[in-house]
């Protein structure tokens, strides 16, 4: 006679996680050097474009918020597979659209492809423990930060090549294939079927009185504000006050990615030797240091690309360093939350930096430079500090019996 043991669920690939996270960061950074091309075509100003990114991202955070607790109930699968299927006829409709009214509404329904950021962190928290979550998603944010690196150079050549839809069209293949991908390589991994929603509004309360949650939450909001701030307000300063090209814009768009690939590498190899809140405040300073430094260049009227880009791409360094760790604290709250966690901080980061893309679009002019745009990334940066330290101290203050 022989005993069979229950095998475990079958983990999906690094590359497939990657994958679902880098579809997301694809739609909102291909076609950002196209934005004055797009106004442009569609007779409209500069600041109603932009609402595809900031409109964008605040639709992309309302569904983070709802898409986190879903995928606790029904599953990962079901909500990857749907949310592809959405975007992809959105994305048609998008190609297909005469006018920028029709336009932004299909262009705000392909923000369901954002929730891949979240179901592929609650992934990582479901396959393995919580000291090895920062670093797991650290490797995968690395591997995703290509795609932000890549796309708006490519964006940018198609724009001068083919035209702004031919970002679109590539949108749209990557999701066919990324769609595939996880068809045969992503089981379900939510434990025990998921968590019934009657039994997770329950426990909001558990994080909602949370001081660790809100502190790693809002830590990462204010860092990733900074970058939000940049997506929306970055191909006007490039275009306007630099005099780039799209194709210009494009190539300095790796910047930052490049910063972020090597945050997220740090975080990877050193966070749980380090330790997370070490490495959250480590992250923000080096955001803070380098943006503020940036602004005091462009007050004295010194910015050009090397200086506005490279600062950049430190404060891309510093969120490659706060997010992992930030995100890996959210689901160490209750985790088997973990999607509900992920998406409620997901969505706190996406709305808030929705807020501050909309006003860095509202702040630039012709006459404005870039000061209004640095501005507030220096100081969501600087916010950033502040709430990390305050987890900091309470963690203190509870070991000394206070």
């Amino acid at each position: 006679m022989s005993s069979a043991t229950p095998s475990l669920p079958r983990r999906p690939s690094i590359l497939t996680l990657v994958s679902i996270s880098a579809a997301g960061a694809l739609s909102m950074n291909i076609f950002l050097p196209s934005l004055p091309a797009m106004a442009r075509d569609f007779g409209v100003e500069y600041g109603f474009m932009q609402l595809s990114v900031s409109a964008f991202l605040g639709v992309s955070a309302v569904l983070q918020l709802l898409c986190g607790p879903i995928s606790d109930r029904y599953g990962r699968r079901p909500v990857v597979l749907g949310s592809f299927a959405i975007f992809l006829l959105a994305t048609v409709g998008a190609l297909l659209a005469r006018d920028a009214a029709w336009f932004m509404l299909f262009r705000l329904i392909q923000a369901v492809a954002t929730t891949g950021f979240v179901i592929s962190r609650a992934v990582v928290r479901d396959i393995v423990p919580a000291e090895q979550a920062a670093s797991m998603i650290g490797y995968v944010t690395m591997g995703m930060s290509l795609v932000p690196m890549v796309a708006p150079t490519l964006g940018g050549v198609l724009d001068e090549t083919l035209g702004w839809r031919a970002s679109f069209v590539a949108m749209g293949l990557t999701g066919l294939a990324v769609m595939a991908l996880c068809a045969f390589d992503l089981p379900e991994t939510a434990r025990g079927g998921g968590v019934p929603l009657r039994r997770q509004v329950a426990t909001y309360p558990v994080l909602a009185r949370s001081q660790r949650f809100w502190g790693y939450a809002l830590a990462a909001t204010l860092s990733a504000g900074s970058f939000y701030a940049y997506l929306g307000g970055a191909p006007f300063v490039g275009q306007v006050v630099l005099h780039l090209s799209p194709a210009e814009v494009g190539y300095w768009f790796a910047g930052p990615s490049i910063g972020y690939a090597l945050g997220n590498y740090l975080s990877a190899r050193f966070s749980t030797r380090i330790g997370m809140n070490r490495m959250i405040l480590s992250g923000a300073l080096i955001c803070s240091v380098f943006l503020v430094m940036a602004l005091a260049v462009d007050l004295m009227g010194g910015l050009t690309p090397l200086v506005f880009f490279g600062s950049v791409g430190l404060m891309g360094l510093g969120n490659g360093m706060v997010l992992p760790n930030a995100n890996a604290g959210m689901m160490s709250v209750r985790p088997e939350l973990a999607g509900t966690a992920s998406g409620l901080g997901g969505a706190m980061a996406v709305a808030g930096g929705a807020g501050l893309a909309a006003l860095a679009g509202a702040l630039l002019h012709d006459e404005s430079g870039a000061a209004p745009l640095l501005v507030i990334m220096a100081g969501s940066a600087i916010a950033s500090i502040g709430f990390i330290l305050w987890v900091m101290i309470r963690e203190r203050q509870v070991i000394a019996g206070r």
